[in-house]
């Protein structure tokens, strides 16, 4: 049984949250929780879903996870309350709609593909690659041939032509 209630935990997970952003180090030199404990409540309250990144300081740096919780946290918010909560995390009410809008397009650009879909795909890119290897070997051709064809017009401007003589 935890010698610590649960508001305890909550205040240090708070403390290790936006505004405040304290490390765990400082947490726990501030509260005499061991290092190990307040990681133990940090990764019970990620998974709950509450957003308590590991780089309070740069929230564009929080794991897809967190980002994700914090769009969950504030999708029946309105104007008014998203502002408090993002003054609360340090946040931006626009960092929140951008994740919101990456999160939206991740989960529609997606789709699992068919095996027949996959196979298709694998066909198209193998062909890709051959029409790409053979393109290269004509342009490399039509190199040479316009090389030789200037090399010729040189020749003959030095030399003159062969039957001239």
């Amino acid at each position: 049984m935890s010698r610590y209630n649960d508001g305890f935990k909550e205040r240090a997970a708070q403390m290790m949250m936006p505004p405040n952003a304290m490390s765990v180090a400082q947490v726990s030199r501030k509260t005499g929780v061991s290092e190990p404990t307040l990681y133990n409540w940090r990764n019970q309250f990620r998974n709950q879903g509450v957003a308590v990144p590991a780089d309070p300081k740069n929230p564009e740096n929080w794991s897809g996870e967190n980002k994700l919780a914090v769009v969950i946290e504030t999708a029946a918010l309105n104007e008014e309350q998203l502002a408090e909560y993002c003054r609360r995390k340090g946040l931006y009410a626009e960092q929140v709609q951008r994740w919101r809008e990456a999160a939206v397009a991740g989960a529609s650009s997606h789709d699992r593909l068919s095996v027949e879909e996959r196979r298709e795909l694998q066909q198209e890119r193998k062909k890709s690659r051959a029409l790409e290897k053979y393109l290269k070997r004509k342009e490399k051709a039509l190199a040479e041939a316009a090389a030789l064809l200037v090399l010729q017009k040189k020749a003959q401007a030095i030399w003159g032509k062969a039957g001239d003589e």
